[in-house]
């Protein structure tokens, strides 16, 4: 299938971008010590980096509490701000566009992870099945202990001042990640979220969490500077939700009154981290109807199954993750047609530079 929408421009709010090949967030674990990002992230970065292009960075915790995942950079410090302009920077010599994904795990972490070895927090105390990772290795998660309501105000800032610092690395924008069981879709989901204040029980009250940290950050970027992401019904994090059509469709035409600059749907065809053969991306189908925008769909997308949704108008452009990790040109791949390299997953999470800088463009293969 030749690759006629794919390589045509678009806007996400205030981004006016050169074609539809988005660079999706991927967690990496690279960053130095007290969570800064490092001279071999701005590589990585700038070697992914397309004129025109979209990159959405790596997941970045707002707050330490936020963490669940050793390695990760974070945006909790000014200190951390430097390391990202350096990023912002690089991205932006090789004439591309980066937004920064803000984000706070919730129940997906453990004492060994957390400050002073405390619980984890959530909506609700309902642990997770899965496994974080502390600077010794893996380690179970464990029972979060339920957000006081007079709590949830100060992580809404957190989310505020992140996206003001991002704002001082030299961002393009910001993305809330409210996909894959953190702590907003914990919010957002009845599995998750058993209160019974203001925060909990309907739809309206669920919603409550994401809708006032997407607030937050347009109070600092304006709506045409934020997007967020959704994975309707996602079972990442151990999630599960008794009515994802009514609330996924909820929140979509709530964001779409926001005027958001874009909805990034993640589709079901991803289970936990592997790819499940389901035959169409339903997801962005039906947010499309309740979402008056930009729409990026994300999950196992290939050049044709993307250019397919583009085409049925169902999307307006697509988010490639693990084909980022191992082909760093992989935008001029799809539109020449060339052959992808193959990713290593051992070499995912955490290391140095091998699996992350050294894969080779075609031009160096060959």
């Amino acid at each position: 299938m030749s690759m006629n929408k794919l390589f045509t421009p678009f806007q996400a709010g205030r981004l006016s971008l050169g074609h539809r090949v988005v660079m999706a967030p991927l967690t990496r674990m690279r960053a130095d010590s007290g969570d800064r990002p490092n001279a071999l992230m701005a590589e990585y970065y700038a070697q992914r980096a397309s004129e025109g292009g979209l990159i959405i960075s790596e997941a970045t915790p707002v707050s330490r509490q936020g963490y669940g995942y050793a390695g990760a950079p974070g945006i909790y410090d000014d200190s951390q701000i430097e390391g990202w302009r350096r990023i912002t920077d690089a991205v932006h010599e090789r004439g591309g566009k980066i937004v920064m994904q803000l984000w706070h795990v919730g129940r997906q972490s453990a004492t060994a992870i957390q400050p002073n070895g405390e619980a984890p927090v959530a909506p609700s105390a309902i642990i997770a099945d899965g496994y974080g990772y502390a600077e010794s290795g893996p380690v179970p998660f464990t029972m979060p202990r339920a957000l006081e309501r007079d709590e949830i105000p100060a992580i809404i800032a957190d989310f505020r001042v992140g996206a003001a610092r991002a704002k001082a690395a030299g961002f393009d924008g910001v993305e809330i990640h409210g996909a894959n069981g953190y702590l907003p879709d914990q919010f957002l989901q009845d599995g998750t979220n058993k209160r019974t204040d203001d925060y909990g029980g309907p739809i309206e009250n669920r919603a409550r969490f994401l809708l006032e940290v997407t607030q937050a950050a347009i109070d600092v970027w304006g709506a045409d500077g934020v997007g967020v992401r959704l994975s309707p019904s996602g079972t990442y994090g151990d999630m599960v939700g008794s009515n994802p059509e009514l609330t996924f469709g909820y929140v979509a035409a709530k964001l779409s009154a926001m005027r958001i600059a874009y909805l990034h749907v993640v589709e079901p065809r991803i289970k936990g981290t592997e790819l499940v053969a389901l035959a169409e991306p339903v997801a962005a189908k039906h947010l499309r109807l309740l979402f008056d925008g930009t729409l990026i769909a994300a999950g196992g997308f290939d050049g044709a199954s993307a250019e397919a949704i583009l085409a049925a108008g169902d999307a307006d452009a697509v988010a490639f993750g693990r084909a980022y990790i191992a082909n760093p040109d992989l935008p001029e791949r799809l539109h020449l047609g060339l052959p992808l390299n193959r990713y290593d997953r051992t070499t995912f999470y955490g290391g140095d530079a091998q699996g992350y800088i050294d894969y080779p463009t075609y031009q160096r293969a060959a």
